[in-house]
């Protein structure tokens, strides 16, 4: 099975610095989720550009996303934390399951995983405990 979620929405705006030089950004995203996680999520992060012609890998996004949905059939919600690094090679990072922050057949659920892509569909891995 192929595991990939989908951008549906993304609006940024700037929390600090100048529009093209290094900066902070307050990022509001959703998500479709396919695979082992079926659903959908609403996320935020603060990314931060290092600038306008740099790609040295210092492009850097932490955020929260509650996912919504199923995992492996069990239904619930549950909240990620993600760490991702972005730059001309596309998107990489990693994400873990907020302790205590599933919901209903999801309620216990721990885990990590990992996001790679270069488009507005990425893949992604989860190794889970329920």
């Amino acid at each position: 099975m192929t595991n990939t979620f989908s951008m549906k929405t993304w609006e940024e705006a700037i929390v600090d610095g100048p529009e093209n030089g290094p900066r902070f950004v307050h990022a509001h995203a959703t998500f479709a989720y396919i695979g082992v996680i079926e659903g959908t999520s609403v996320g935020d992060s603060l990314l931060y550009y290092a600038g306008e012609g740099y790609d040295g890998g210092g492009n850097t996004a932490p955020g929260l996303e509650r996912i919504t949905g199923s995992v492996d059939g069990r239904k619930g919600s549950f909240v990620i934390r993600h760490e991702v690094r972005y730059g001309s090679d596309g998107v990489h990072g990693t994400f873990t399951v907020v302790p205590g922050s599933a919901t209903g057949e999801l309620a216990g659920l721990s885990g990590s995983g990992t996001i790679a892509g270069a488009s507005e569909t990425m893949d992604y891995t989860f190794e889970y405990t329920l």
